[in-house]
């Protein structure tokens, strides 16, 4: 195996909204997510990046996305998740790049996809459990993850375990 090298990882709740799509029927929980502390703040910190939030979720209105789920938003990646509907039980996610909502590719090396970082992650575990708990559409909507703040403590305890 091959291991990289990787930047250090300390994100942060940016804020939330709730986005309801012109179809009348699709509707996102959007969160905003920052990386502090990394070279160019102007890739990982909304406050920097040159979009405000309004006009980012303009763009999302654009896209017209269908569905019920959540969106993360960082200023170099979006992900929007949903849940299936041809199986409720499951997420579908795709990603983009965030200034035009551009596709991007989740495949990564050996065959494998990207699911999420640990923001993403600890959201989507979040809303996979209001959407299991809740007893309808309107219920989930009610629920917002608390997530605010999550660091990886060290980014290279793979490179020193596999002896790099």
């Amino acid at each position: 195996m091959q291991i990289k090298s990787c930047l250090s990882y300390h994100a942060r709740s940016a804020g939330r909204s709730l986005v309801s799509m012109p179809d009348g029927k699709s509707v996102f929980k959007l969160y905003y997510l920052d990386i502090p502390g990394r070279d160019d703040p102007s890739r990982y910190e909304w406050g920097r990046c040159g979009m405000k939030p309004e006009e980012f979720q303009r763009l999302i209105l654009s896209q017209r996305f269908e569905g019920v789920g959540f969106i993360t938003a960082f200023p170099h990646i979006t992900k929007v998740f949903r849940f299936a509907p041809s199986v409720e039980t499951v997420l579908h996610v795709r990603a983009f790049h965030t200034q035009k909502l551009q596709p991007l590719d989740l495949a990564r090396e050996d065959g494998y996809l990207e699911f999420a970082c640990l923001a993403e992650a600890l959201i989507a575990n979040d809303e996979y459990r209001a959407w299991a708990a809740a007893g309808s559409v309107r219920d989930y909507l009610q629920f917002s993850s608390t997530f605010a703040d999550g660091p990886v403590v060290c980014h290279t305890k793979l490179a020193a375990y596999w002896g790099r």
